[in-house]
């Protein structure tokens, strides 16, 4: 009897439970798990071709004096000396000054370097190749120590008054920088001071410019002074006199020839004479 019931009980609560199914809302569709976003690693730094220099003074100091720099990194008294003589550290400070002027490239030979040179080699040179001879050291851009290997060459010094003339090769390969003038070849062996506008390499040799070496122009001999020309009416009065004097000369000849005649005409009938009278 209860079984009974229970299917009587079924059969009737069956369709209200499949009309409140079906009135349900549908459950909403799962969402698929996010992916976590991509991490952007930081670039990396790029790696200095050039090693500081353990007495490199810091460049932090926000000092861009050059003297200053050079005195406190030690061996490099020649070179301050020679921007002093010449006069172009005043030049390299002014250029340091100008913001439009993208900073300054230093090249330092240290007194080693300048010991390697024949004895005299500065002072042999003119006050003017003296002046290029330091210029020839400075570029006149800002140069980083990991930048040397985008440079274009032939590379602009501060020497050059031209597009040709004064001018450098860098090769930067591994952790080398090579500097070639066509003269000497040299090396940059580490940052002496660096900062966003100024850098100070040391190189372990001069650098002698090509432009040295070139032949120079022979200047054209200086052109000789004509002779001042014979003033003509000095020259006729002149033939005028030697005329005069050869007729005077030749008048005289004739007159003493005349006079010789005449006295051997008179000799001569005077001695006819006397023998004319001895006769008789």
């Amino acid at each position: 009897m209860k079984m009974n019931q229970i299917l009587f009980l079924s059969f009737l609560l069956l369709p209200l439970i499949t009309t409140t199914l079906a009135q349900s809302p549908a459950s909403a569709p799962r969402k698929a798990p996010s992916k976590p976003a991509p991490t952007i690693s930081a670039p990396t730094p790029a790696k200095p071709l050039v090693p500081a220099l353990p007495q490199s003074p810091s460049s932090d100091s926000g000092s861009q004096d050059v003297i200053k720099i050079l005195r406190k990194a030690k061996s490099f008294n020649t070179l301050i000396r020679l921007l002093k003589t010449t006069q172009i550290i005043n030049q390299v400070n002014a250029q340091l000054v100008t913001t439009k002027s993208g900073g300054i490239t230093i090249l330092a030979p240290d007194d080693g370097a300048f010991s390697q040179l024949k004895v005299g080699f500065f002072n042999s040179l003119g006050e003017r190749q003296q002046k290029e001879l330091i210029q020839f050291h400075v570029l006149p851009v800002y140069v980083s120590s990991s930048n040397f290997d985008s440079l274009s060459n032939p590379v602009l010094t501060l020497a050059s008054d031209s597009p040709k003339g004064y001018q450098i090769n860098v090769t930067a390969y591994g952790n080398n920088v090579n500097i070639s003038t066509g003269v000497v070849d040299a090396t940059i062996t580490g940052i002496v001071y660096t900062d966003k506008t100024l850098a100070i390499y040391h190189v372990d040799k001069v650098l002698i410019p090509l432009d040295f070496s070139k032949p120079k122009a022979i200047a054209p001999a200086p052109a000789l002074a004509k002779a001042p020309k014979a003033d003509k009416d000095n020259s006729s009065a002149e033939d005028d006199d030697q005329g005069d004097s050869s007729k005077n000369s030749s008048g005289a000849i004739s007159f003493i020839s005349n006079v010789q005649g005449t006295m051997l005409v008179s000799i001569g009938i005077a001695m006819i004479a006397a023998a004319a009278t001895f006769s008789c």
